[in-house]
């Protein structure tokens, strides 16, 4: 008879590990919690044979499961959570369960702010010498390429995805940066940091370790890693002469880097060592950065319009990601276009920033309120409030700056869908102005 699983939630992750786990020759259940759900995938999923439920979690789907799956944004905290480990039974990571069904190494990048960057740019970089697409919290599941064949899986790792897993280690790891975010989720700053943590650590440590000589508390965890290779640091991968050195030897100059911003520049440090870990030339390596296009929503360049240039950064969901998109900015008028839903962490550092480098906040959504108290206790206030995004932006057009950044340190869900979706709103209103 064969072995039952247990995929916790219908999310592409989950759909994709149903269907591998199919071919493993698993008996594959399926529950979502959410009573409301796409029926073409659950009419897909079934005729695939997979048994899918949704609306609750029923005993006769958790009995006699061997192991479960999880969707990352399920917390650990949750009811399915705790019935399940109330039964002994494992939960593990779709990240986890595809490393344990391939042998293609996998190299991991994980970090507050800037793994996404950083993860698309290098399988970028690799392209030009390997096949080594990107997967995980980019938005590809891991289990839908493990059955082709490549040379390397470029694997955005959230928080989540690590905790879950127990065996996964990559060949090389990378950790852009730590800063607080994902508090609730699990249940403290430590358990975040502890959660990134594991997959840098025995048993799972990676043949080499990638970390952020300008972070103190990746600085102080470096001891117990074994193989580092700093960024930003000169000796290791650093910036000298205004160019990017790699081990003294000039890889890119700054001018060339298709990115702006101190913190790009740090990813395509993190891109440069690894490549060069696995074997690239220097002159392949520049030529593929120079070539690179940032992911969207991500100081993303929109326009420029009558002297202002657009920026669409709505990938900021929290103070400290606004924080490296307006500290890119240095002497010229910029407004700022900040509010959402409120994560409720400190503003103090941002307001500091905004101090430094900003004109003027135009404030949207239900955040307003709490930020225009913080910068105005921190010393701003050219603040305007406005009632939706496309009214901000206006108002923006009208000040004339020489920069209109979105960049919102705040969810999205009091007036979008996603934070894709409120970039896609920004940069077509921008695109319709004439």
């Amino acid at each position: 008879m064969s072995e039952k699983v247990l995929i916790l939630g219908l999310s592409k992750s989950g759909i994709s590990a149903a269907k591998y786990a199919l071919t493993k020759g698993y008996d594959v259940y399926l529950t979502e919690s959410k009573a409301e759900v796409n029926l073409e995938q659950v009419k897909e999923l079934e005729e695939l044979g997979v048994k899918v439920e949704y609306g609750s979690h029923s005993n006769e789907f958790i009995e006699g499961t061997a192991f479960a799956i999880t969707s990352p944004g399920i917390p650990p905290k949750s009811e399915i959570f705790q019935r399940l480990n109330a039964k002994n039974i494992k939960i593990i990571s779709e990240v986890e369960f595809a490393y344990l069904n391939t042998k293609t190494p996998f190299i991991a990048i994980t970090g507050t702010n800037g793994k996404t960057t950083t993860t698309a740019l290098v399988s970028h970089i690799l392209s030009k010498k390997f096949s080594a697409p990107v997967c995980g919290n980019i938005g590809v599941p891991p289990t839908s390429l493990i059955n082709k064949n490549h040379d390397f899986l470029v694997l955005e790792i959230s928080s989540y995805q690590a905790e879950m897993t127990d065996k996964f280690k990559a060949k090389i790891a990378c950790w852009t940066n730590f800063t607080p975010d994902h508090i609730d989720w699990h249940g403290g700053l430590e358990n975040y940091f502890k959660a990134k943590a594991k997959i840098f650590l025995p048993p799972q440590e990676p043949e080499f370790a990638v970390l952020n000589a300008k972070d103190e508390k990746l600085k102080e965890f470096s001891k117990e890693c074994k193989n580092v290779i700093f960024f930003d640091k000169p000796e290791d991968c650093g910036i000298k002469d205004n160019a990017i050195f790699y081990k003294g030897e000039e890889i890119i100059t700054l001018t060339d880097c298709p990115l702006v911003g101190h913190h790009n520049y740090q990813n395509i440090m993190c891109g440069i060592i690894i490549a060069k870990l696995v074997g690239m030339d220097n002159s392949d390596i520049r030529e593929q950065i120079i070539s690179f296009r940032a992911p969207e929503h991500r100081l993303e360049k929109v326009r420029e319009m009558n002297g202002i240039t657009f920026y669409n950064d709505s990938k900021a969901t929290n103070p400290e990601a606004s924080i490296v998109a307006i500290d890119s900015f240095n002497g010229v008028d910029v407004a700022l276009i900040l509010g959402g839903r409120d994560k409720n962490t400190d503003l103090t550092e941002m307001c500091e920033s905004i101090n430094k480098h900003v004109k003027t906040v135009l404030l949207i959504g239900e955040a307003a309120e709490r930020f225009e108290e913080n910068l105005k206790k921190n010393g701003f206030s050219n603040i305007i409030k406005e009632g939706t995004l496309e009214s901000a932006i206006d108002r923006a057009i009208s000040l004339n700056p020489d920069v209109v950044l979105l960049s919102p340190a705040c969810a999205s869900f009091d007036m979008f869908k996603s934070y894709e979706h409120r970039g896609e709103v920004f940069k077509d209103y921008v695109l319709s102005k004439q």
